[in-house]
């Protein structure tokens, strides 16, 4: 090693020590994370001139055996090579395998630690009997396809592949761009009971009537998306990571017991033969109701639920360009429709619902559907199928193409028999109709890859969702949407960033829905405002439409179609964990000399007399003195000070004024308030600064400042203000519209941040071992006794009284 020379050698490390911190560009370009612009997708965000996609048809006849809790099909796929590349076998999804006792899902099956489970501090964290029934129950569950054969259009055996939730089906010849290929499945699986299992579809079962209600789901083998991006995607299905899936028509042959009402994705297509001429009737006057007409009556179903039909019927339904196929069926369905026509939107809105669901689905649910495409056109595009449907079953809110699955319901007191509903049940059920039918527009039609981006579907439509429920009355009660609300979880320990796959999230909820929801909201209210931002988004899902965008095409739209640079924004939002927390650190007042000695020397001595008196000048008040006792000792001295003006300051004064320009005279004579203003940026998260200055008149007005005054120093700034009184305060974020996750440091001067203190007694004798072994024992009272005097059970008894 070359040694230095001593002196040189103490120079470098003296340089060294003094080295500038490496500078942390927030407003650096996102080129080193979004992929290079290609034919198929360009640098603006919109699809490019050699964009293309695959494309799968489907012919499927299935049978829902109810008894045995097992649907049974057999389906033709033509799949479409519509790109550039020749394919030497396809990929198929088998969601259901999720349900295999040794699929992934259940060998990696963890807690979220330790002690959620054994150390839980109250009901909401403990786990519950629910819980660990699914638990054991997925052990036991014979789940899974069953498949029976793959062959081609002629019959010849094709060779397959199972891995987990993905089946491989190897070619007989490769296939070449523009080629098609048609071949065939036959399946067969159990349908989980989904109060017990879980998941996205499955059935319920009834109790008090012995019937079930079925929404069948993921229920046949699917083509996997193959796309210029990811190639095929076949990331396995293991519960988070939904689905990404390729557009073509549906023919569908439904046989299930002959008093079952069927639901499904697409268009009846064999009315005369599975409803009844009244039934008919109704549903055509459904279409230009102004309000929902009953279809099955409440009457109707109850009269099904009391006996078990032995034969079957087929419900035929077509569907075109879908990306998935769902449905429901059950002999306890109502059925209600209306129909909404407006610019491109012609649909029957449809709901169905076992009486359980009533009064609270026959009032709210077909109107949350047309509320909802409403609303999802405006910020978007017309709605283009011919029917939305909601259903009410055991999935909470789960969405296919043209149905959805919901679940809230009202209680039934089990003493009284009286229905009622909480405000909770009320709202949820309108915001999850409005968030499941709205995913028919994200990602039904504009089809983005679920299984690696859920923000993608779940944050942009919770995003849209939040806007349709702002339309439905005042001061609705949202729980995501809100800058304000994400504020807690924004100061979590255990968060990714948003742009992580979706199996990888840590908390679901609030990382996939609520904090993109949160972040598109602030970029439409703070940043871009709502003109630009709601043009820009249209923009995206009409460019999108039936295609298949990335989370760059999102990025790029946007800044494309608002003509601003947001690479900051998605960097701080989406791609870390960084918060809002903008700290208001001080303000000092920086006034322009007048030059006229007047008025400076006046201010000056005001500064001096509003300093503190001392403590000295404090105790020696009415101390005797000997100026006081001896006048003869005063001067000239003693009457003026250094704030005195005189002659010689008043004609350097005019000579000043005479050497300026009119212009500078004016600048002089406005009497403006400059004030700088220290802000730190303590999270990390840069954001524009909302400043409500309020003055010593008690006028209030709010500056807003872009984000880019960070750009030279991401941590701390000083911001020049100009007022035209005294500055008295100063709050940022007023409206808490940034998320920022401590507004206890936005004002100057600070406010008290007020909050309470629960007191409690303190408790006397727990644990007392002697007083708990002495508490009698309670029994049970014998059957005789409850029975009444004449020997008749209370029953009985009743049913007595009825007749």
């Amino acid at each position: 090693m070359k040694r230095l020379p001593f002196g040189l050698a103490v120079f470098s490390l003296a340089l060294s020590a003094f080295a500038a911190e490496p500078f942390d560009d927030k407003f650096r370009q996102l080129d080193e994370l979004l992929p290079t612009a290609t034919p198929y997708r360009t640098a603006s965000g919109a699809p490019g001139h050699a964009y293309w996609q695959q494309r799968a048809d489907y012919t499927i006849r299935a049978t829902l055996d109810e008894a045995n809790r097992a649907i049974s099909g057999s389906g033709q796929i033509t799949y479409h090579n519509n790109s550039p590349d020749t394919l030497r076998y396809l990929w198929l999804q088998l969601d259901q395998n999720i349900y295999k006792p040794d699929s992934d899902a259940r060998r990696m099956l963890t807690a979220p630690s330790r002690d959620a489970w054994t150390r839980a501090r109250n009901e909401e964290e403990g786990m519950k009997f629910e819980g660990l029934r699914g638990i054991l129950a997925g052990r036991e569950f014979d789940g899974g396809f069953k498949i029976a054969g793959v062959k081609t259009a002629g019959g010849q055996a094709l060779k397959y592949t199972i891995n987990q939730t993905m089946m491989r089906i190897d070619l007989p010849t490769p296939l070449k761009p523009g080629e098609r290929f048609s071949f065939g499945v036959d399946w067969q699986y159990k349908v989980n009971e989904q109060k017990v299992l879980g998941g996205r579809s499955g059935y319920e079962y009834f109790e008090a009537d012995k019937n079930a209600l079925f929404e069948i789901a993921q229920w046949f083998p699917r083509m996997a998306a193959y796309y210029d991006v990811a190639g095929w995607q076949h990331k396995q299905f293991i519960g988070s990571g939904e689905f990404t899936l390729e557009f073509g028509d549906y023919d569908v042959k439904l046989t299930v017991p002959a008093d079952h009402v069927v639901a499904s994705t697409g268009e009846l297509q064999n009315p005369n033969e599975v409803l009844s001429a009244a039934q008919r009737e109704r549903l055509q006057r459904a279409r230009s109701s102004g309000k929902p007409v009953v279809i099955v009556t409440q009457a109707e179903a109850e009269a099904a639920e009391k006996s078990v039909s032995k034969a079957t019927k087929t419900w035929h339904f077509k569907a075109r360009n879908v990306r998935d196929f769902a449905w429901a069926s059950s002999r306890k369905f109502i059925w209600d429709a209306q129909g909404y026509k407006k610019d491109g939107t012609d649909v029957m809105a449809m709901s169905y619902y076992p009486k359980e669901g009533n009064p609270l689905w026959e009032k709210y649910s077909t109107p949350a559907i047309i509320h909802t495409i409403e609303q999802y056109n405006k910020y978007s595009f017309d709605y283009p199928y011919p029917t939305a449907i909601s259903v009410n079953g055991p999935v909470g809110g789960m969405e296919y193409p043209m149905i959805s699955f919901n679940g809230p319901r009202p209680v039934k007191d089990k003493k009284t028999g009286e229905i009622t509903y909480s405000k909770r049940s009320k709202y949820g059920l309108i915001g999850v109709i409005i968030h499941e039918v709205g995913h028919n527009y994200f990602p039904m039609i504009v089809n983005s890859d679920e299984r690696q981006w859920t923000w993608m579907d779940e944050g942009l439509n919770t995003f849209v969702q939040y806007l349709a429920e702002q339309a439905w009355e005042e001061h609705y009660p949202q729980s995501r949407g809100e800058p304000r609300a994400i504020a807690d979880y924004m100061r979590s320990k255990n968060q990714v960033p948003i742009m992580t796959n979706s199996e990888s999230l840590l908390q679901f909820g609030n990382n996939a829905y609520a904090k993109p929801a949160a972040g598109l909201n602030i970029l439409r209210e703070t940043i871009l405002g709502r003109e630009l931002f709601d043009y820009s988004f249209r923009e995206y899902a009409r460019r999108w439409k039936f295609k298949r965008p990335t989370p760059a095409d999102f990025f790029r739209t946007m800044e494309d179609a608002s003509g601003t640079d947001l690479d900051w924004f998605w960097r701080g939002w989406f791609y870390t964990t960084d918060p809002v927390d903008i700290s208001v650190d001080g303000i000092s007042e920086v006034g322009v000399s007048s030059k006229n000695p007047e008025t400076e020397k006046a201010w000056k001595k005001a500064r001096r007399d509003a300093e503190p008196e001392s403590v000295t000048d404090q105790r020696n008040k009415g101390m005797a003195r000997r100026l006081d006792a001896h006048p003869e000792l005063r001067d000239f001295y003693n009457e003026h000070d250094d704030f005195t003006v005189t002659n010689k300051d008043r004609n350097k004064y005019q000579e000043d004024v005479e050497k300026l320009e009119p212009w500078e005279k004016e600048l002089l004579a406005q009497g403006k308030h400059i004030y700088l203003v220290d802000f730190s940026n303590l999270g990390g998260m840069v954001m524009p600064l909302i400043l409500e200055l309020e003055l010593k008149s008690g006028k209030k007005y709010i500056e807003r400042v872009p984000a880019e005054v960070w750009r030279y120093s991401p941590k701390k700034i000083t911001k020049l203000i100009v007022t035209d009184e005294p500055l008295v305060s100063l709050t940022h974020d007023p409206y808490w519209e940034t998320a920022d996750i401590d507004n206890s440091n936005n004002s100057w001067p600070r406010k008290v941040t007020p909050s309470r203190l629960e007191l409690y007694k303190m408790e006397q004798g727990r644990d007392n071992l002697m007083k708990d072994f002495a508490t009698p024992l309670k029994t049970k009272e014998p059957e005789d006794e409850k029975k009444p005097a004449n020997g008749k059970d209370a029953k009985a008894d009743a049913e007595i009284g009825k007749k």
